[in-house]
C-alpha cells in the first residue's frame, strides 16, 4: 500500500479552543512525524490593493482565504513534497515576502475557523473535527487574547465581535458543524473526546502502515 499522510481538520469559531485541541492531539501523537498547518497563514495576498482598502478586510469571511494555494500545498505534502508556507503581515494587511519551509510528515493537522467550509479541503481529510464552545466563553477568550496579546482596546474588540465576528460565525462557521465526524464540546478540556480521536487516528495510521 502506498504511504500517504493522514489529514485531520480542526474547525470551530474564534476562541473555541481549536488550538488547545490541536495541541492535545499533537502531544498525544508526537512519537509520529506530525505537523500543524494553520489556515490563518493562508489569507489572500492583497498587495495590489491600496492600504485603505486592505483595512476593510473581513478576516472571518471565506473569501479572505487563499484556499487554492492551501489545497495546492496540501497536495504537495500528501506526495511527501516540502512547501514554502506563506506568512501574513497583519500590520500591512497583506502577505509578507517571507515564507516558512515545511517538510512533509505522516500526520497533518489542518486548523482554522473555516477549514470545513470548502468541500475540496474536506475531501482531503481523514477525520473532520468541530470544536463547539458556548459563545460567552468564545468572546471572553477573544477579549483576553486581543487585549493582552494584540494591544487592542476593550471597545474595539467588542465592536468587531458584534459587527463582524458573530454574524460571520452564524453565517459561515457554525453551519460547517454538520460536516464534522466528531464534535468536541469545550475544546482541549474534553479529554474523553480527545482520547477517542487519538485512538481513531492511531487506527488510521495503522491502516496506512505507519505503525
Amino acid at each position: 500500500m502506498e504511504r500517504k499522510p493522514a489529514v485531520i481538520g480542526v474547525a470551530g469559531g474564534s476562541g473555541s479552543g481549536k488550538t488547545s485541541v490541536t495541541r492535545a492531539i499533537y502531544e498525544s501523537l508526537k512519537e509520529h512525524s506530525i505537523l500543524v498547518l494553520e489556515q490563518d497563514y493562508y489569507y489572500k495576498d492583497q498587495s495590489h490593493l491600496p492600504f485603505e482598502e486592505r483595512l476593510k478586510t473581513n478576516y472571518d469571511h471565506p473569501f479572505a482565504f487563499d484556499n487554492d494555494l492551501l489545497i495546492e500545498h496540501l497536495h504537495k505534502l500528501l506526495r511527501y513534497e516540502p512547501i514554502e508556507k506563506p506568512v501574513y503581515d497583519y500590520s500591512r494587511h497583506t502577505r509578507s515576502n517571507r515564507t516558512i519551509h515545511v517538510e512533509p510528515k505522516d500526520v497533518i493537522i489542518l486548523e482554522g475557523i473555516l477549514v470545513l467550509e470548502d468541500e475540496r479541503l474536506r475531501n482531503l481529510m481523514d477525520i473532520k473535527l468541530y470544536v463547539d464552545t458556548d459563545a460567552d466563553l468564545r468572546i471572553i477568550r477573544r477579549l483576553q487574547r486581543d487585549i493582552e496579546e494584540r494591544g487592542r482596546t476593550l471597545q474595539s474588540v467588542i465592536e468587531q465581535y458584534i459587527t463582524v465576528v458573530r454574524p460571520m460565525h452564524n453565517q459561515f462557521i457554525e453551519p460547517t458543524k454538520r460536516y464534522a465526524d466528531v464534535i468536541i464540546p469545550e475544546g482541549g478540556q474534553n479529554r474523553v473526546a480527545i482520547d477517542l480521536v487519538v485512538t481513531k487516528l492511531q487506527s488510521i495510521l495503522e491502516q496506512k502502515s505507519f505503525l
